[in-house]
C-alpha cells in the first residue's frame, strides 16, 4: 500500500497559538515532563515528537528493551501508542487555539505489513480534518468524528504498519 499523503483539502493558518504549542512540544525537556506527568507509559517507551505543523505529526518510537516483544520486533501496543500520538498531537494542537474541548480515541484498525525493528516514524497528515472537525464543534456544540491515519516507516522508509485511529471530539459546555 502507498504511503499516506496529504490531505488537498485546506488547513488552518499557522496561528500563533499553534506555533507556541509546536515549540513547547518540540522542547525536549518541556515533551519529556508532559510525558512523565500525563503519559508515563509513552515517557518510558521512548517515544519523541520529531515534526509537528498544524497538517501533519511525525512521532518515533525506537526499539529498546522495553519497546520489544519475544520475537526480537516492536511490541504492537508501542507502535499503537506512537501511531495514537501522531494524530493526537494535531488534535491537542487545535484545541488549543480556543474553547476546550473533548477528544477520546473511538476505534482502532491496524495493518502490519513489515517487521518493526530499529527506529519507527508514524506520520499522520490528518491535521486539516482534524482542524476543521475541532471547529465545527466548537461552533455547533454536537461531536464530530475524524478518522486519522497513522503510517509507520522504519530506517528504510519500508512501511511497517498502518493505523486507521478514530477520534472523536466534542465541544464542552
Amino acid at each position: 500500500m502507498p504511503p499516506t499523503t496529504p490531505d488537498t483539502a485546506s488547513s488552518p493558518a499557522d496561528t500563533p497559538h499553534a506555533a507556541a504549542f509546536r515549540r513547547t512540544i518540540q522542547n525536549p525537556l518541556k515533551l519529556r515532563l508532559f510525558m512523565l506527568r500525563s503519559l508515563p507509559m509513552a515517557y518510558l517507551a521512548g517515544l519523541r515528537v520529531r515534526d509537528v505543523t498544524p497538517e501533519q505529526a511525525t512521532v518515533t518510537v525506537p526499539y529498546k528493551y522495553l519497546t520489544k516483544n519475544p520475537f526480537r520486533s516492536i511490541y504492537f501496543a508501542c507502535l499503537s501508542m506512537a501511531a495514537e500520538m501522531a494524530s493526537g498531537v494535531l488534535a491537542l494542537m487545535h484545541i488549543s487555539s480556543g474553547p476546550p474541548v473533548s477528544m477520546l480515541v473511538t476505534g482502532l484498525e491496524a495493518e502490519f505489513t513489515k517487521k518493526a525493528v530499529g527506529l519507527i516514524s508514524f506520520t499522520s497528515f490528518d491535521g486539516g480534518r482534524i482542524g476543521q472537525a475541532i471547529a465545527e464543534t466548537r461552533a455547533t456544540g454536537e461531536g464530530r468524528t475524524v478518522v486519522c491515519t497513522s503510517t509507520g516507516t522504519d530506517q528504510a522508509r519500508d512501511i511497517v504498519a498502518i493505523f486507521r485511529i478514530t477520534w472523536s471530539f466534542r465541544a464542552k459546555r
